[in-house]
């Protein structure tokens, strides 16, 4: 068989493997006794699921009065967390749908995880609206519906409502799209296990036999899911950024909001997503998969939409100058020489000038330098929605009600209980299912050439795996 050559310039796939080992490879963190790593951050994972329940649960018992907003700071850690939160869970879908759209094949290595973490953040992002109402047992009136007084009609002049509709959207496109890929390779597993297991898996690979038809479907719906999927990449955080941008209030008025919102929600989601892939790489020793070419493009993709932030950031200081509105002057030297001038520097300093480290190839693959910089990543990204939150509200227009707000122990308790429960949820999926897509990384090394597969494996492709090529 003739090899056929390749457009990639370096191996997705290190070392010479066959599909038998492929499977068996990433099956393994499924089957078989856990990972003490992988136990250790579960038990840890559940203390924050634990904090969480108990902070929520005092909130709703003793009233919103428990945390720290007051008349002129009503919006703070609450909305902070919910946009940090919907922005993480913004890269799943672009490495998922667009990726695919442009048949990127580096996408292969991580886009399962990343479609599993925009899931887990999204329901980690919907917590936090509902929280903040207060009375979270009338969460139904934010949903217009036929009842026994009336149609209830809510105001669909509201960028909040339009949030709703928004991230439910992309919630269930994205829970669609992740669930058709994982269907190849829940039935390798069901293949794999016996008894209650294999019933388990049976019931969810729904019948899946690797046969032609099936492949056709679901390559079409595939598609399909990632043709709707990459316009909702574009509109999530848009319409996330009118919660703001269609105020009247200074600093949050204004056009570049969108793109700036986009650009920050793929930042912060692909660093999220190297955050995780470093750990599963090292714990599920996947280092095969999971390589240094894949860790590479992602930084490269971080140096871009990092590079696209700080160009908004400085846009937005010269437009408030050039505009010569005094409190549009005032909001930005608020920000910047204010009370919270801690938080804009350490903004400034984590999105803007820590990437472009990346510029430099050798540090684009060093693994502790992308691992420190995902982490140093996010946390600008928190400061960035901090700022532009508590720092415009914290000075309006009266002297009078100018306030500073600092967070209570029950909010602070609520955020960290929601990266517990994001990533308790990521380690319970990562230990029933794959977290690597079986059936695209030997789709990859089908069309690869025998550089990457070493010889004779395609010889036992056929037959070796039910579901699963």
């Amino acid at each position: 068989m003739s090899a056929v050559v390749s457009p990639i310039r370096e191996p997705l796939i290190t070392g010479s493997k066959s599909y038998h080992d492929i499977t068996e490879d990433i099956c393994a963190p499924t089957e078989g006794t856990p990972n003490p790593a992988w136990v250790l951050c579960l038990a840890i994972s559940f203390i924050g699921v634990a904090l969480f329940g108990f902070c929520v649960f005092w909130t709703v018992y003793f009233g919103i009065g428990t945390w720290n907003l007051n008349r002129t700071i009503n919006w703070s850690w609450d909305i902070t967390n919910f946009v940090w939160w919907i922005g993480i869970g913004h890269a799943g879908t672009l490495i998922s749908a667009i990726l695919l759209l442009f048949r990127q094949k580096w996408r292969t290595g991580v886009n399962r995880a990343a479609e599993a973490m925009t899931i887990f953040a999204v329901v980690c992002a919907g917590q936090f609206p509902l929280i903040h109402m207060g009375r979270i047992w009338l969460a139904f009136f934010i949903f217009p519906y036929p009842n026994t007084r009336g149609p209830l009609w809510v105001n669909f002049n509201s960028p909040l409502l339009w949030d709703v509709f928004a991230i439910s959207t992309y919630f269930t496109i994205s829970l669609l799209f992740w669930y058709t890929g994982l269907v190849p390779d829940l039935a390798t597993l069901r293949d794999r296990s016996k008894g209650l297991r294999r019933k388990i898996y049976g019931f969810f690979s729904m019948g899946w036999t690797g046969s032609a038809k099936h492949w056709q479907r679901f390559e079409s719906l595939s598609l399909i899911l990632a043709g709707l999927a990459t316009p909702l990449v574009l509109s999530v955080h848009t319409i996330v950024s009118f919660d703001f941008a269609t105020s009247v209030i200074p600093g949050w008025h204004t056009t570049i909001f969108p793109p700036y919102f986009v650009a920050g929600a793929i930042f912060s989601g692909f660093a999220m997503v190297l955050t995780l892939m470093l750990i599963i790489r090292k714990v599920y020793k996947l280092q095969d998969y999971i390589t240094i070419a894949h860790i590479e493009s992602m930084n490269k993709v971080i140096l871009l939409t990092g590079s696209i932030v700080g160009t908004a950031y400085l846009t937005e200081l010269f437009i408030s100058w050039y505009s010569g509105y005094i409190y549009e002057q005032f909001a930005f030297f608020n920000r910047a020489l204010g009370p919270y001038w801690w938080s804009y520097f350490g903004m400034m300093a984590c999105n803007v000038l820590s990437p472009q480290i990346f510029w430099f190839k050798k540090y684009r693959r060093n693994i502790f330098i992308t691992f420190f910089m995902s982490i140093f990543i996010n946390i600008g990204m928190w400061f960035e929605r901090f700022v532009i939150i508590a720092t415009t509200l914290a000075r309006d227009y009266i002297p009078s009600s100018w306030s500073y707000y600092v967070p209570t122990w029950v909010e602070i308790g609520i955020f960290i209980g929601s990266m517990g429960l994001f990533f308790f949820l990521f380690l319970i999926f990562s230990r029933v299912a794959p977290v690597i897509a079986i059936a695209e990384v030997k789709s990859i090394l089908k069309t690869s050439g025998d550089q990457y597969v070493g010889k004779n494996t395609v010889a036992h492709h056929h037959h070796e795996e039910h579901g699963a090529h």
